[in-house]
């Protein structure tokens, strides 16, 4: 049976140390969060956030913004927090409504404050082994491989999902690791095959119960990222978790597991932009 690595219980000691860090430098960090529309989800998640940042001693600036919103409108306001100096970190939200640019978006973040590292400078720097922004879906994942002593150097390690937020990054940070790292998606041609391969499989395809027992290696170590609804509701990864936990040498749960980690690292790029604006 495989070991539960318990990301909730994880993010909870790292946030302590964030505001003790906070607390003894005498630090005042401000972080600003744009929602644009009425999802959910998003603002269930932002909800969440807040509560980080409540817990990390991290003023929280939330910006709500109607559905309707022009692009001009929004990149007004992120001109304008970038040029605010109470906020050192800006969040945009994702998704963005369909008229809305994502891209666009992303880049008129000032690099000192983009603690999402969506612009593609900050990915460029991910790819060179040299930044200070840590993509926090992938720099929460690396915190938990540490935390529970699972070396990748040398190891197979297998993502399927290729996004910029999670996919890519993941992979690049795996091979500073010194992984041996397969990047699959929706043209992959026998997804089940590479999946077999994983010592370390990550499962980041948005897709509920996509990952089952057949796919994976005996004593993988299987990461699942998905944040899905299955057809009653309930919250699901993209890993058949009953399944997949009688195989695997270690799986994180969903929910409590690279959710609550990534929300964690959010907090501790929020400190480190209030260092770079020092």
């Amino acid at each position: 049976m495989a070991k539960i690595i318990d990301g909730k219980s994880l993010a909870t000691r790292i946030k302590a140390e964030i505001k003790a860090e906070i607390e003894r430098d005498k630090l005042n960090v401000g972080l600003a969060v744009v929602i644009v529309g009425n999802d959910r989800a998003s603002e269930i998640y932002v909800k969440y956030k807040k509560d980080d940042c409540a817990e990390c001693g991290i003023q929280s600036f939330e910006y709500a913004l109607p559905e309707y919103v022009c692009l001009e409108d929004l990149l007004e306001l992120i001109e304008e927090l970038n040029d605010d100096e109470n906020i050192n970190g800006i969040l945009v939200q994702q998704p963005l409504p369909r008229h809305i640019d994502a891209v666009t978006v992303n880049e008129t973040i000032s690099p000192f404050k983009d603690v999402d590292a969506f612009r593609a400078d900050s990915l460029g720097k991910i790819a060179l082994g040299d930044y200070d922004f840590s993509p926090c879906t992938p720099a929460g994942i690396m915190e938990m491989l540490h935390n529970e002593n699972i070396s990748v150097s040398g190891k197979e390690c297998v993502v399927i999902g290729r996004s910029a937020i999670v996919g890519k990054p993941m992979a690049l940070m795996l091979l500073h690791e010194d992984a041996t790292v397969t990047i699959c998606h929706s043209k992959t041609r026998d997804l089940g095959e590479a999946a077999r391969r994983a010592d370390v499989l990550v499962a980041a395809a948005g897709c509920p119960g996509l990952v089952g027992a057949d796919m994976v290696k005996e004593g993988a170590v299987v990461i699942d990222v998905g944040m899905n609804r299955d057809e009653s509701g309930k919250l699901c990864g993209d890993v058949k978790f009953a399944e997949v936990s009688g195989k695997a040498s270690y799986i994180t749960p969903v929910p409590g597991g690279v959710g609550p980690m990534t929300r964690a690292m959010l907090m501790k790029n929020a400190l480190m932009a209030k260092r770079l604006q020092l």
